[in-house]
């Protein structure tokens, strides 16, 4: 998808959700479990529930890969049910020498045809530039996370600036506005002017509002600019808003609360 495509989307809808599929298998509801493919039939019903209110859905790989084989196939199930008009993720957290990277573009990209995946940028460019060669693909790294172990290295002082500075201002030269997004926690908001100002216009993805505590309000004020180009994901707070047989129903509720606080940013 280019960003052209992503941003009208954004503009049409009013919207700026990204919807996470973290559907871990101990948390969906019971009745579901008899299921021939308890994960898809909950994907497909929060899907079906929550794709007029999000302009982009992304799944932690983590859920389906501890699955084994079975969980690979719900994710392509999945993947093959959502709208080609909305942005894909891979929450993959990627990122290793250049023909290990290149390995692992070629199956999100190629085989699971992913519009996008999380890369570790800790190895540095040999380790992100083999994702950045597919044309309408994007690379999303990570520069400022929400966890509480974001402090253990991620503020790290050197040279008067905080080590996900320099991760933002040296990366920015890998790739364009065009192909590399940012994950920047919304648990962080003291920083997002800043960012801001090193990154005017790309893409951030913010997790963290919902379960996680982030300020959906505060986190648009510090980052929209003229392209909207933020996603805002939310993932438990919508996808398990109820663990009963009315799950994809307050699924589809919460994203519509969410798109109705996103709409009012929209002139």
């Amino acid at each position: 998808m280019t960003r052209q495509e992503l941003v009208s989307q954004i503009k049409s809808k009013k919207s700026f959700l990204c919807v996470g599929l973290d559907s871990d298998i101990s948390r969906i509801p019971k009745h579901l479990h008899t299921s021939d493919d308890p994960i898809f039939t909950f994907n497909k019903a929060i899907i079906d529930a929550t794709k007029d209110h999000c302009v982009a859905y992304k799944p932690n790989i983590a859920f389906y890969e501890s699955l084994g084989a079975s969980g690979w196939v719900s994710l392509q199930k999945t993947l093959d049910y959502i709208p080609k008009t909305h942005f894909t993720i891979a929450d993959a957290k990627r990122g290793d020498i250049g023909n290990t990277s290149k390995q692992y573009a070629k199956a999100f990209f190629e085989n699971y045809d992913f519009d996008s995946i999380t890369v570790a940028p800790y190895m540095g460019v040999d380790s992100v530039s083999p994702f950045l060669t597919y044309e309408n693909r994007w690379v999303i790294l990570l520069a400022l996370t929400s966890n509480k172990g974001a402090n253990d290295f991620q503020h790290l002082q050197d040279d008067g600036k905080p080590l996900y500075q320099h991760v933002l201002e040296k990366s920015k030269e890998w790739g364009s506005e065009e192909n590399l997004m940012y994950v920047v926690g919304a648990t962080q908001t003291e920083y997002l002017e800043q960012i801001r100002k090193i990154i005017p216009n790309h893409f951030l993805l913010i997790p963290g509002v919902g379960a996680q505590g982030g300020s959906l309000e505060e986190v648009a004020d510090k980052t929209l600019n003229a392209d909207y180009s933020i996603l805002i994901n939310s993932s438990r707070s919508i996808i398990f808003a109820s663990e009963g047989e009315d799950f994809a129903e307050q699924a589809g509720e919460k994203a519509k609360a969410y798109q109705l606080e996103m709409e009012k940013y929209f002139s």
